[in-house]
């Protein structure tokens, strides 16, 4: 590859690391055509990008991208492939499912909410992160339970009263 096509596949490669919020390092070496074809429908299924990539030419790219991803520089090694998702958690469970029938992919580090995760015990965790929308709707559900459960019992009684006058009235008549 001439110098200059490599210059383009990394700044390809940068424009994508900066357009998604999160991506995954993996290792799926050994997988045959089937299954590797097999891996790329479900992460399509998934709206996950998945690339295979040479290591200098990620971490050329990720030296160049908006996001602080230096501790993930030594997972660069042996084959690596780079799993683009907007969603932090997807990835990691797709991970997960193939893996347990295929022993691959295998997680060697991450970038998500902001944060660099190194290893594949590290996975578990990955499953289990929120994105901010989810932590702020959380929020505002707890903020809100209060005020919900005022209006109910201040509807209820408002229909009990009515009720008894109801009755009252009836009995009166």
């Amino acid at each position: 590859m001439k110098k200059s096509e490599k210059l383009q596949v990394i700044e390809k490669l940068t424009n994508e690391i900066n357009s998604y919020s999160h991506f995954y390092l993996a290792d799926i070496s050994n997988l045959n055509a089937e299954v590797t074809s097999n891996l790329r429908r479900l992460c399509n299924k998934r709206e996950v990008k998945l690339v295979v990539v040479k290591n200098t030419i990620l971490r050329k790219a990720l030296e160049n991208s908006e996001k602080n991803s230096e501790e993930l520089y030594d997972v660069l090694v042996n084959n690596t492939s780079i799993l683009f998702s907007n969603t932090g958690s997807t990835p990691a469970k797709l991970i997960k499912e193939f893996s347990k029938k295929n022993k691959k992919p295998v997680l060697k580090g991450a970038f998500v909410e902001s944060c660099a995760y190194i290893g594949a015990d590290q996975l578990e965790a990955l499953i289990n992160v929120k994105s901010k929308e989810e932590l702020i709707g959380g929020i505002i559900a707890t903020l809100q339970a209060p005020v919900k459960n005022v209006l109910s019992a201040l509807q209820s009684g408002g229909q009990t009263i009515a009720g008894v006058l109801k009755t009252l009235e009836e009995r009166n008549a």
